[in-house]
């Protein structure tokens, strides 16, 4: 177990990643191209690479694979929660140049809700091995199961709680301010819709968290490498979104992939009284799936574009 001056410099360094890039680098708003958001995925990719290279150095092999692992799994997890986040643009009609300080500010909140979800999980295995094996069932069914029915985009915002509570206590203007996430209407402050989508889009984050902390616990119990691999997972989250943004039907066959992924992962933990599965067959194992299920949605598409030609 790292010691607190880790802890402490690594998200003084996180911070202050978020504080260049919320406060300096998109304090100006403007569409996010292609190219841009290559360059960032590059950036966010190079980063984690460069930890996991530190890892390997500081903490062994074993760790870093544990790392890359992790990693892997957060990553592609994350890519399916994209089309959620690209439905609830679409719901509240958040303009292209705003939506990167949606999901900056997203960032933030997902950040701290999967310490918490960490803290709270890692301690569970540690007091009772058992819980486990709920982990393991939990990632079987319902998760992987509602993923491989399509079910985890089935997200109905009207019917958010968030969202309910908060046109309960606080006035909501149904309309856009820009960039702005209040606004003074009759001498009363009132929350604009870019805000309520901040809102809903972190109560969202909580439900992606409660299916992908289980599955890296399944890597590891090391509250070093599951929280590490976790925040870089999701500080490349935008720049991954933006990238894919104008290619996201390409991925059509992505989410049978991540429900074997899950599958696997959960059988993992229910076996591990009995059988303990290699980290790096493990991290050999959610590579393929992970491949064969991207190249797999872009073969489909190319046949049923060649036939519809015909």
């Amino acid at each position: 177990m790292e010691g607190p001056v880790f802890w402490i410099a690594f998200n003084v360094a996180v911070v202050a990643l978020l504080v260049l890039d919320l406060g300096v680098l998109a304090r100006r708003p403007h569409v996010i191209k292609f190219r841009e958001a290559l360059a960032w995925c590059a950036f966010w990719v190079s980063l984690a690479v460069g930890f996991g290279i530190l890892v390997y150095f500081w903490r062994g092999p074993q760790k870093a694979m544990e790392f890359a692992a992790g990693y892997l799994i957060e990553e592609s997890l994350s890519v399916d929660n994209l089309f959620v986040f690209l439905m609830l643009f679409n719901y509240f009609r958040v303009e292209p140049q705003y939506q990167h300080k949606v999901l900056g500010w997203g960032i933030v909140g997902a950040l701290v809700a999967r310490g918490l979800f960490i803290l709270v999980g890692v301690s569970l295995l540690h007091a009772f091995h058992w819980v486990i094996y709920i982990f393991g069932a939990f990632l079987i069914y319902p998760t992987a199961y509602k993923l491989l029915k399509g079910e985890e985009a089935q997200i109905e915002p009207e019917r958010n709680f968030v969202l309910r509570v908060v046109k309960r206590w606080l006035p909501v203007v149904p309309e856009h301010a820009g960039d702005r996430f209040f606004i003074k209407r009759h001498g009363r402050t009132c929350a604009t819709l870019l805000f309520v989508t901040v809102l809903v889009v972190e109560s969202t984050d909580i439900l992606f968290a409660i299916d992908s902390i289980p599955a890296v616990l399944a890597i590891s119990r090391d509250p070093f490498i599951v929280y590490t691999s976790n925040v870089f997972a999701i500080l490349g989250l935008r720049a991954v979104y933006f990238a894919l943004a104008g290619m996201m039907e390409a991925f059509h066959l992505l989410h049978y992939g991540l429900a074997a992924i899950l599958a696997f992962i959960g059988v993992k933990m229910l076996i591990s009284g009995f059988v303990e599965i290699p980290t790096y067959i493990a991290l050999a194992v959610v590579g393929s799936i992970l491949a064969l299920s991207v190249i797999s949605s872009f073969i489909w598409k190319d046949k049923e574009r060649a036939r519809d030609t015909e």
